[in-house]
């Protein structure tokens, strides 16, 4: 599988020749895997239509700033904040100077300027225009703000001439992309994470929970769909968008994540139990509301639930397999233990009761355990250590 996998590319193409093609470049990204939408500068209009790339990419292509419909919800921001990469092909000469000059004349300008995803160009123009002064100077500035250079490559130019200038072919410029992703390298595997709290029912009205937001395994959701993977998010009742990228799979009880990890689980690659699955749940659901009563107390009867990820891992060619020990003392020992008694390949501890990493917070602090090792990840938000477990486990596989 490709490492453009579930890869969202923002695609650039401004005024030249070589914007004809364009059409194969888009062809030939979404047959790698990727998702991609487009921008055209006015000028690229006038070599290759927007409806043909409308039509291979599957997505409106988008032309103007002042785009009314678009601008009411900040249009260029959201195309900003979408792309996991900006690639400008073919890159102008002009475009590249008012890229280096920080311009927001047009829209891919303003773009650009808006992204924090990384950017890359594919020069393409005349050779005298690519070893003009003035082109050297752009070039030497933008690779210096790490924009990423694909190509050109020389050869024989439109206007006649020969030498450097010519845009790479779309194979080429495919190829780069991904030789840019391969540092996340979970292409071709498939995750199932768990996520969330569970419920387990008292009556129709009343239930037992936790204080779980499913923050941390929604983040590695995201991270495993930045690295190429299938992701299979099973999720108890929580209050976040899922990645919309990931299968979502929504549960309720113990019970409910049990029968959706075991039907997952087997034909995945790794297995992540970031859920705070209740320990136990009533013996029995009231079908009717509970009515408080002249007693100052009430029992119930518990009864201990499944042990999810303790099942996962003694499947017949079980997936690599990751526990969650959310612990509020001696944190390290009982992961150890933890590890051990539910033979998982792996466990991330974390102290619940520290200041800033508890549930519901937006950082973490963890140790990853297993029967060699053991690596600490200081405090940081969860979408970084997220990315930074993910591709932890990539190595690990």
């Amino acid at each position: 599988m490709s490492t453009l996998q579930n890869k969202r590319i923002l695609l650039g193409v401004t005024g030249g020749i070589a914007a004809y093609k364009t059409a194969e470049l888009v062809r030939e990204l979404r047959r790698r895997g990727a998702s991609v939408r487009v921008i055209m500068t006015p000028a690229a209009c006038e070599f290759i239509t927007p409806l043909t790339l409308q039509a291979l990419s599957g997505n409106p292509v988008h032309t103007s700033l002042l785009d009314a419909d678009a601008e009411a919800a900040m249009g260029h921001i959201e195309l900003a904040r979408w792309a996991d990469l900006t690639l400008i092909a073919p890159a102008s000469a002009d475009f590249l100077a008012r890229l280096e000059g920080g311009m927001g004349d047009d829209l891919l300008a303003t773009v650009c300027l808006a992204t924090r995803a990384p950017i890359a160009i594919a020069p393409a123009m005349n050779q005298a225009m690519w070893d003009a002064p003035s082109t050297v100077a752009n070039m030497a500035q933008l690779r210096q703000r790490n924009i990423i250079v694909l190509g050109p490559a020389s050869g024989e130019q439109a206007c006649g001439e020969f030498g450097p200038g010519r845009m790479l072919e779309p194979l080429e410029l495919t190829s780069g992309l991904e030789a840019l992703f391969n540092r996340q390298s979970l292409s071709g595997k498939t995750l199932v994470i768990t996520a969330g709290p569970t419920r387990e029912a008292l009556d129709p009205v009343r239930y037992l929970s936790n204080h779980s937001s499913g923050k941390m395994g929604y983040a590695l959701a995201q991270a495993a769909l930045e690295a190429g993977a299938r992701t299979i998010l099973i999720s108890g009742p929580c209050a976040l968008a899922p990645p919309d990228r990931a299968e979502f799979v929504t549960v309720t009880s113990a019970d409910d994540m049990l029968a959706a990890s075991l039907k997952y689980a087997p034909a995945c690659d790794v297995f992540i139990a970031a859920a705070a699955v209740a320990d136990f749940r009533p013996a029995s659901v009231a079908e009717q509301k509970l009515k408080k009563t002249d007693a100052d107390t009430m029992t119930l009867q518990l009864v201990k639930n499944p042990d999810i990820i303790a099942q996962v891992a003694a499947l017949p060619g079980a997936p690599f397999t990751v526990a969650f020990a959310a612990e509020s003392e001696c944190v390290l020992d009982y992961a150890r233990g933890k590890l051990e008694r539910k033979k998982v390949d792996c466990i991330i501890a974390n102290d619940i009761s520290a200041a800033g990493i508890g549930f519901n917070s937006d950082d973490n602090a963890v140790t990853v355990i297993d029967r060699h090792t053991q690596i600490h990840f200081a405090l940081r938000s969860k979408m970084q250590l997220a990315r930074e477990l993910i591709t932890l486990l990539a190595k690990r596989l």
